[in-house]
């Protein structure tokens, strides 16, 4: 392929990946890369089901519903209601953000599929798009958050949301490569969406909404950016490595190698992760070493006096703040909240999470017996490698140690499609967004999605 044979540089710039993104095509995707964008989507579709009823994704319904049109090409999955793409983008970011089950990338620490697949959905819906042009679109809209979010750093995710900042440029790349869009609109598309990139992590100390409103917003303002470029309407070239760009603003680390690392031969959308427990990544490793302690050592959760979870700085500043969860989607966020599930249930899963558990003494006095405690071998092993280590001191006084390398779900501990089925059941069945009947048809349609002449109608309207 023509674009493919671009290869690593010291360098790299907004226009050369703009280059490469706007020149992608299907025949250029490996089969893996196909397949596994298929259990993305999938993935992504179930958990943005699982976001009904939450009060964020109301709200911003609600929103859609007063400034939007009454009907439109593109489906608002948590109604079943129809809008203009702007605003289905939009919703269906939110939803898909609430239960922390949509996948991420562990190099970048972003989350694709809840900025692309919203945009890319909503734009394919509105054009008639077959599935293949979903399927490269997609991959588009991957290679370009995950490489932006590595070149941003660690410096950039200690304040900012990666996944509201790169995603709206992953959103843009993705609907803009829909569009047809060649490398100059495409460049253009990207200076529009990174101009509008945004999200911080403020919200976490007091459980604010706005970690769906980055996933919103960063799904609708790419796409914006990439209609608007398609019409003529001009964005700096120069967005992300220029003077006053985004890493300029944003970042005191970021690498400009990361934007061009492999293009056209490592496929970072076959790096990404899915999700198994149903809360913030950074609880994930920690989570699995617990319980492969708790099952080598046959450990009960009144058996355990203590536990440490080692980690990296970047572990420390996202679940930090949270010392005291009052909301579902906060104990999502704190360690010794996920930990204490995992002690007395053996998952965290969609359904442990629940306002009576937040109320529930075992676990709140499990949860106050966790502590984390920095770890400077695993914060140089990341965020390439997401290493969980707990030490376990039990009420006899043994001192346990755990360690788990590679996480449930990471590439090299992948989830099976048959797991994947079971967990989009379960999400599509957590407030009801689909019956059993629906989401198999979805499942089946999403596994020949190449073969899909368009992409309406996923689901019967309200």
């Amino acid at each position: 392929m023509s674009t493919a044979t671009i290869g690593t540089t010291t360098t790299g710039t907004t226009r050369e990946l703009a280059s490469f993104l706007a020149g992608l095509r299907y025949a250029d995707l490996p089969p893996a890369v196909v397949e596994r964008t298929k259990e993305f989507f999938l993935d992504w579709l179930a958990a943005a089901l699982a976001g009904k009823n939450a009060k964020p994704v109301e709200v911003l319904e609600r929103f859609a519903a007063i400034m939007g049109p009454n009907a439109g090409p593109s489906e608002i999955l948590v109604s079943r209601r129809r809008s203009s793409p702007l605003f289905a983008a939009l919703v269906n970011g939110a939803a898909s953000h609430v239960v922390e089950q949509d996948d991420v990338h562990n190099g970048s620490v972003f989350h694709p599929a809840t900025v692309v697949f919203p945009a890319v959905l909503a734009a394919a819906q509105q054009t008639g798009a077959t599935g293949r042009e979903l399927i490269v679109a997609s991959v588009v809209g991957y290679e370009a958050g995950i490489r932006i979010g590595e070149f941003l750093g660690r410096s950039h995710y200690k304040v900012f949301h990666t996944t509201g900042t790169a995603g709206t440029l992953a959103s843009a790349a993705a609907v803009a490569h829909l569009l047809g869009l060649d490398e100059e609109r495409m460049l253009h598309a990207l200076g529009s969406a990174g101009t509008q990139a945004a999200g911080l992590w403020e919200f976490l100390r007091e459980a604010a909404h706005s970690k769906q409103l980055h996933t919103a917003k960063a799904a609708a303002d790419g796409l914006l950016a990439a209609y608007i470029a398609r019409d003529g309407f001009t964005g700096a070239t120069r967005i992300l490595e220029g003077e006053q760009g985004l890493a300029a603003g944003t970042s005191s680390d970021a690498d400009p190698s990361k934007l061009v690392d492999g293009l056209g031969e490592r496929w970072a959308l076959l790096e990404t992760s899915f999700k198994f427990h149903a809360s913030c990544r950074h609880t994930h490793p920690w989570a699995d070493a617990l319980l492969q302690a708790m099952q080598q050592h046959g450990l009960a959760a009144d058996e355990i006096a203590r536990v440490r979870a080692h980690v990296y700085q970047a572990a420390i500043d996202v679940l930090g703040p949270v010392t005291d969860p009052q909301t579902i989607h906060q104990a999502k966020f704190s360690m010794g909240f996920v930990l204490a599930l995992i002690a007395l249930h053996g998952r965290a899963g969609i359904n442990e999470f629940t306002e009576e558990g937040l109320r529930n003494s075992a676990l709140r006095q499990f949860h106050d017996r966790v502590e984390m405690v920095f770890h400077p071998k695993i914060d140089a092993a990341y965020p390439k490698r997401w290493i969980g280590l707990v030490e376990v001191e039990t009420v006899d006084g043994r001192r346990l140690t755990s360690r788990v390398d590679v996480p449930k779900g990471d590439p090299e501990n992948t989830l099976s499609r048959a797991e994947l089925e079971d967990k989009a059941r379960r999400l599509a069945a957590f407030q009801r967004g689909a019956s059993d009947g629906e989401i198999s048809r979805i499942i089946s349609r999403i596994w020949r999605l190449e073969q899909e002449p368009d992409l309406r109608d996923l689901l019967p309207g309200a």
